[in-house]
């Protein structure tokens, strides 16, 4: 099979995935407690609305109807891009707008934390498996093991903590100081519109708001990348070409580079794709303990403000991410070993 007719075969078998989550998403959100409608008269003002103006708003946003087309309604919506409009979290804004405000600081964020794991994770693997239960392969594998058993948002609030508080050395939360404004909106991106309109202080600021963040992400992905390549490194140490081209008097270092490492990545590569696939869909909890409005946060408060139509397209836009991550990284298998045939 090609590559080619590999990725429709799996675009095919995606469709009813996505359908699939969608339901799910559909069921669980017309089961939560609270009410759209309500949510959106009291983010106009009206606290205690009566029963009949309740029953006019729900009737403007489509909830008076059955069930089933409302769910046929949800599907077509989200299908066709006409996400709607936010009801209490940014009443009357379009929720594609929503998403594109927020979703650039959660791939600064992604990238960040992903670019500093893989390569300081893929370094520490190879590390710890070229001194095999020795000192360094000790410590390796105990930071790695911190990594996994720390959660994620006890390491940030010891972080800001520490390092923040006790030591007050970096910002705690939010992504700049408040007393800057935010450049001219050009791409979103606030690094790249920082530059774009000349403000390059912005830009270290933003970079000094993000490090605690981006550490306190990258630990905790940094540990399953270690873990996953020192056992893929184990492994391949054993295979006889390897000691084979030891034996013909390579250097160690072309053997582990050369010889072991690029057949160790295939399962790496997996670990970094989901990864990084789960970071840029929205690190949850990272973004809600240092303030960031990333797609994360968007996700809570969608939730605790009863916003469906956002919440709709946040889990549809995860679910893509996921999926498409997902392919890329098999994908990425046939060029990273020639023996893989689709």
């Amino acid at each position: 099979m090609s590559m080619l007719k590999y990725f429709f075969k799996r675009i095919l078998a995606m469709v009813p995935v996505i359908f699939g989550v969608m339901t799910l998403t559909f069921i669980l959100s017309r089961m939560m407690p609270g009410n759209p409608a309500l949510a959106m008269l009291e983010a106009q003002g009206i606290a205690k609305p009566n029963p009949e103006v309740i029953r006019a708003m729900e009737k403007a946003l489509g909830l008076d109807q059955p069930i089933i087309i409302q769910y046929f309604r949800y599907l077509a919506d989200l299908f066709t891009g006409q996400w709607g409009t936010s009801v209490s979290i940014a009443r009357n804004q379009p929720v594609w707008d929503l998403i594109m405000q927020r979703l650039p600081l959660t791939i600064d964020l992604a990238l960040f934390s992903m670019l500093i794991a893989s390569l300081l994770g893929i370094r520490a693997g190879v590390i710890s498996s070229t001194h095999r239960n020795k000192a360094r392969d000790t410590v390796v594998r105990g930071m790695a093991l911190i990594g996994v058993a720390v959660p994620v948002f006890f390491l940030g609030m010891l972080l800001q903590y520490l390092l923040g508080f006790v030591f007050p050395i970096f910002p705690t939360t939010g992504h700049k100081n408040f007393i800057y404004p935010n450049p001219e909106f050009v791409t979103g991106f606030y690094m790249i519109d920082s530059l774009i309109s000349g403000e390059i202080y912005k830009i270290f600021d933003y970079l000094y708001h993000m490090i605690l963040p981006v550490f306190c992400l990258s630990f905790i992905t940094l540990a399953g990348i270690t873990r996953q390549t020192r056992s893929s490194m184990l492994e391949i140490l054993e295979q006889d070409y390897v000691r084979t081209a030891r034996a013909k008097g390579c250097k160690e270092r072309d053997v582990i580079h050369s010889h072991a490492l690029k057949n160790a990545l295939i399962p790496t590569v997996t670990v970094i794709g989901l990864n990084f696939a789960a970071l840029l869909t929205g690190a949850v909890l990272t973004e809600s303990t240092f303030g960031l409005a990333g797609i994360g946060n968007l996700l809570i408060f969608s939730i605790y403000l009863t916003d469906y139509w956002v919440l709709s397209a946040v889990v549809f836009l995860i679910t893509l991410i996921f999926i498409f991550a997902t392919l890329f990284t098999d994908l990425l298998y046939g060029i990273l070993d020639p023996r893989i045939r689709y």
